[in-house]
């Protein structure tokens, strides 16, 4: 259990410079269900983050004044950066789905309590889909040297299976097994296409869910804060490996979900993360959406 504490707090501090700052705090379980089409989902808490405001993760290289400006704008408090952990899962004709695993129970996620709120048992998830190698959305993958979705296919883009090998060897040494790799841009289930969205780590991608026109992009980490990632796409976000890719990756992704009205999942935003990019200004804003 040490080994693999370890290797998980390794893993975030990938993900992050100002990693010892960034406390995530336990959120009270909670499933909202909503529906894709003929999918049912839910929206899953898993966990809070507050990142500082001292230009280290978000606004890197602007002034905190800058910063501060666009917070105010969104009526945020200025001192710190409130990020939600958000896991989806979805169930469509045969297939029980994660979408990303939270933190993990020792970093105070709190998945399998918001799971057991939709009364689907760990044995029964099928799949999990995971978006990138990042702490906050593999830590729930396993505990104890023992996988937690005991029956689940893992499955991820080859480019991020080959990053997370070495970044994380003890925890891609228990998974391995149950690891299933794709190429981004094609259906690899009915209803699930992986999209590339560059620049995070370097087989980040999006999930399109859904058939016909009822359709949900999980956006994963293209994007983190509901305010300044779109307030200010072009900023530079610590947590991205490739921070010139990530850059141009969140102005045009975001420029075509506010053209085409695209409903979205972000595990970062605001929980439960479900929503639409609209155009403000220059940038862009969140839109959450009403669930039922």
């Amino acid at each position: 259990m040490k080994r693999l504490s370890a290797a998980i707090m390794a893993s975030l501090a990938l993900a992050s410079a100002a990693v010892a700052q960034i406390g995530p705090q336990p959120a009270p379980a909670a499933a909202v269900a909503f529906h894709i089409g003929a999918f049912s989902a839910w929206s899953l808490h898993d966990a809070q983050f507050a990142a500082p405001n001292d230009s280290t993760t978000f606004g890197v290289g602007q002034t905190k004044s800058d910063v501060d400006a666009v917070l105010q704008a969104a009526d945020a408090p200025t001192d710190r950066i409130l990020l939600s952990v958000n896991v989806l899962l979805v169930k469509t004709p045969g297939h029980v789905m994660l979408f990303d695993t939270g933190l993990g129970a020792g970093l105070h996620g709190g998945l399998l309590d918001s799971l057991a709120l939709t009364g689907v048992k760990p044995d029964e998830v099928s799949d999990i889909w995971i978006t990138h190698s990042h702490a906050d959305h593999i830590g729930g993958l396993a505990a104890g040297g023992k996988l937690i979705f005991a029956n689940a296919k893992i499955r991820m883009s080859s480019k991020e299976w080959t990053f997370m090998q070495g970044q994380n060897p003890s925890l891609s040494a228990i998974v391995a097994p149950k690891v299933a790799t794709f190429e981004p841009g094609a259906a690899v289930i009915p209803g699930v296409t992986p999209i590339s969205l560059p620049g995070h780590t370097p087989g980040h991608v999006g999930y399109q869910i859904g058939l016909g026109g009822a359709r949900l992009l999980d956006i994963g980490d293209m994007a983190h804060s509901s305010i300044i990632s779109l307030a200010k796409p072009e900023w530079t976000v610590q947590f991205d490996v490739d921070k010139a890719a990530g850059k141009t990756t969140r102005r045009n992704e975001l420029t075509r979900l506010a053209a085409t009205h695209g409903r979205v999942y972000a595990p970062h935003f605001p929980y439960p993360g479900v929503g639409e990019v609209v155009t403000n200004g220059a940038g862009f804003a969140w839109k959450p959406a009403t669930l039922k």
